[in-house]
Parts: C-alpha cells; structure tokens; sequence
C-alpha cells in the first residue's frame, strides 16, 4: 500500500529550500486556487486550463515555482542514493545524456555527475525565480518580454530531472511506495506544458520510449489515481521555507 504523500516526501530530504507564495499576493491566491482544483479529484486536463479572466504569465509563474519546488522535492528524497560513484553522468539511460552549459563557469556543454548536475540546475532555477526582473512579485510590476522562453528553459531542464528519476531511481521510489505521486505529479506537468505548449515534444522522447515497469499514462481518466494521491496543502506548504533572494 502506498504512503501518503507527508510519509513519503519528508520536508527532511528536501533537495533546496521551497519557494513560497506571499499569503495575499494575487501569486498566493492563483496557486491556492491551483491547489484547490488538485484536491478536488478533478481530471488534470481540466485543472491546468487558465481560469477565467486570469493573466497567462501568473498562472505560468505560480506552476513554475510549483513544479520547482515539487520536482526539488521528488529527487531531494532520492538524492542519498544518487552519487559520483552510482551515477557519474547526467543521463537518462544509455541513449540519453545531459551536459551543463549556463555561459559561466560552463560556457560548453561539460558533463558531469548528476548530483553535480541537480546541484547546479537548482541553483539556476532559484536566481531565476527569485530575480525580480524575470519573476516580478509587486503590484503593477510587468513580466519581461523573453518571460516564456525563460518558463520554457527552466520546464525544459526540470524535464531532466524526471527523466533521471525515472530511469536511475525507480526502485528506490517504489520502495518507498512513492511511485503514485511521482506519477501524478509528472501527469500534472506534462498536462501543463501540453496545455500551454511549453515544451516541444520532441524533448519528452526519453519517457515515451521507456517500457516495462516505467508506465506512465498520460491518457484515460486521473480521477482515480488522483484519489488515491490527495495532495495535502499542510504537507507542502508546512516544509515551505524562504530563501533571501539571489543577487
């Protein structure tokens, strides 16, 4: 029998500190909405469509930061079996391989560890978000004009981490019973950048491809499995921790 999501997912192996939303921010009232929507057995295809009378590049934002802390949090529990030594390449398999490039330290692509890698890719995505710039969070503050191409890297690489997951620690999410909320959450995810087209699909090659016990279904109906998977605000939001900014 599966584990609720509070057993599984302890605020204890989060991988980086969880972004929240001001409470009486407009952000605060759109991802309680979201939430709410979650929890309410809704089909996932319906709960990522824009609300009504709503702005594209909040609901954008709010499911951004969302799937960052969410994702951060799936691989924070797997991170103690993820080392140089099991997993000494960025990759999803033997056909796929990820290398760091962020025109820094790393002006190539540059492999490296995957630990390594999350370590880096979540840095990035925290400036990201935190940087008022890209990430406006004041009344009447307008978003960038490169605002969704920005989305569209950061779902990209986060894409990744799935994949890494996936294909490297499956076992070990099984083995804490954990695999219908990896499932939902990356139903969850696919159905948003779907919604939006946020990703070209082409990327999302090294899940399709993947058979055997990696079944991910992201046609049919999510109601059940989203019953079985009832997403407690109180076991997100209480592990929610706020980071200074990043200059």
């Amino acid at each position: 029998m599966a584990l609720c999501l509070g057993q599984v997912f302890s605020k204890d192996k989060t991988f980086r500190p969880r972004k929240r939303f001001e409470p009486g921010t407009q952000r605060f009232e759109l991802y309680k909405k979201a939430q709410a929507s979650l929890k309410s057995g809704l089909d996932l295809r319906k709960v990522v469509q824009l609300p009504e009378g709503e702005n594209i590049s909040d609901w954008v934002a709010v499911h951004v930061v969302d799937f960052f802390n969410r994702i951060n949090l799936i691989y924070g529990t797997v991170s103690e079996y993820c080392s140089e030594r099991t997993c000494p390449i960025m990759s999803g398999g033997l056909r796929y391989e990820y290398r760091w490039q962020d025109g820094g330290d790393y002006k190539k692509p540059t492999k490296l560890p995957a630990l390594k890698y999350m370590n880096l890719l979540m840095d990035w995505i925290e400036s990201l978000i935190n940087n008022e710039n890209i990430f406006p969070t004041r009344v009447g503050v307008p978003f960038p004009k490169n605002f969704q191409q920005v989305c569209k890297k950061i779902l990209s690489r986060l894409f990744r981490v799935f994949v890494h997951v996936y294909i490297h620690h499956f076992d070990s999410i099984c083995s804490m019973g954990a695999e219908a909320h990896i499932n939902t959450c990356y139903k969850h995810y696919y159905y948003f950048i779907s919604e939006f087209n946020l990703i070209d699909h082409s990327e999302l090659e090294p899940l399709v491809r993947q058979k055997s016990n990696l079944i991910i279904m992201c046609e049919g109906d999510d109601r059940e499995q989203q019953k079985e998977d009832q997403m407690d605000d109180s076991s997100w939001e209480g592990c929610q921790c706020h980071r200074p900014p990043c200059n």
